[in-house]
């Protein structure tokens, strides 16, 4: 069979898995997700704090929360979750090929993966603004940049964070020698055993790591961000069906913090919107009145579900990275815009 016949028949089969995946539903894979009642969610499971495989054989972290709230919101159980704990090559091939539904797994939103003509992706609203940081041994006595001049950081290899610690470095005119892995385990094993005075990764990496330490307060994270690191859940570009019920989703959360609507009072404030047709929007952004969940093919009250399944950001944040976790993170940008961070919602209306 000649080779252009060979390859339009495979091309054709591809793209009729590829449609068949989205289900009903007007293409979108919101359909299939609700008529197979599971949601495939593709994680890290090796990040504590914010998707970690625990002994106990179940995830925890904000990342794995986030998909018991789409859960909750899109086929009404937070438990109905199949995780798929994957690397970082793996993640954008998991996604194109339909094995996950969307990925929650620490991903920097940025232009080459959003725009059509790079990877393609649909990202939903950040839900945690990172940075790369550097983190030393804290009797080393380097408080910052400067500091260390001349010294060794070990980074992982062909990495933006590479980049963007040569960028940081460079500008400010501060020599220094990378040793450089190929993964971030060989990154911590490198700083650990001393090969280097400092090792670089995401701030929300370098305390998660620092976690498994056995001393983790012999080690301290530099105040100095060098870059930005935007983290958002994603799904396919162009659906715009399954993106636009995880960004209201993520957007309910944080309405929900903002209205201090929590895991242990929104029955309660669910009664008290039925009752006083005065708070008007309550509720609405509780589903009492009004079609906002139907418009995004969720159930009205979907909000109520996810914030049963989850508690709201605050809640999920300060349960994972919170002061009394075992990766704490002060909030910083991820506090409510009102309290001087970067995180708000449209309104719901």
């Amino acid at each position: 069979m000649p080779f252009r016949t060979i390859w339009g028949l495979l091309a054709g089969a591809f793209l009729l898995q590829g449609c068949a995946s989205l289900g009903e539903g007007g293409g979108s894979r919101l359909g299939l997700i609700q008529q197979r009642e599971t949601l495939r969610c593709g994680v890290s499971g090796k990040i504590p704090g914010f998707s970690f495989l625990g002994s106990d054989g179940r995830y925890s972290g904000l990342d794995v929360d986030l998909c018991k709230a789409f859960a909750a919101a899109i086929i009404g159980n937070p438990a109905a979750i199949e995780y798929r704990p994957l690397t970082a090559p793996e993640r954008f091939t998991a996604l194109r090929t339909g094995e996950i539904d969307l990925l929650s797994r620490n991903t920097t939103f940025n232009l080459s993966r959003d725009a059509s003509g790079g990877n393609g992706m649909g990202f939903a609203p950040v839900v945690f603004h990172d940075g790369q940081g550097l983190m030393v041994k804290r009797a080393s006595g380097i408080r910052n940049l400067n500091d260390l001049r001349g010294k060794t950081i070990c980074v992982g290899s062909g990495t933006t964070t590479e980049q963007n610690l040569n960028d940081a470095f460079e500008s400010r005119g501060i020599n220094y020698s990378p040793i450089k892995y190929q993964d971030l385990n060989q990154v911590v094993a490198g700083y650990l055993q001393g090969r280097c005075s400092a090792m670089t990764s995401d701030r929300s990496q370098l305390a998660a790591a620092r976690s498994g330490f056995p001393t983790p307060v012999a080690h301290t994270i530099l105040e100095t961000v060098l870059s930005k690191e935007p983290l958002a859940p994603l799904a396919v570009g162009g659906d715009q069906r399954l993106g636009d019920a995880m960004r209201w989703v993520v957007y309910a959360l944080i309405t929900a913090e903002e209205l201090n609507i929590t895991q242990a009072n929104v029955l309660e404030r669910l009664a008290e919107a039925k009752t006083n047709p005065q708070l008007t929007k309550l509720r609405r952004f509780l589903g009492v009145e009004g079609d906002l969940g139907p418009k995004l093919g969720l159930p009205s009250d979907f909000v109520v579900r996810v914030i049963q399944a989850t508690g709201h950001y605050g809640e999920i944040y300060d349960r994972h990275l919170g002061p009394s976790s075992d990766v704490p993170i002060p909030r910083g940008m991820n506090q409510l815009y009102r309290n001087g961070g970067a995180m708000t919602a449209p309104p719901f209306q």
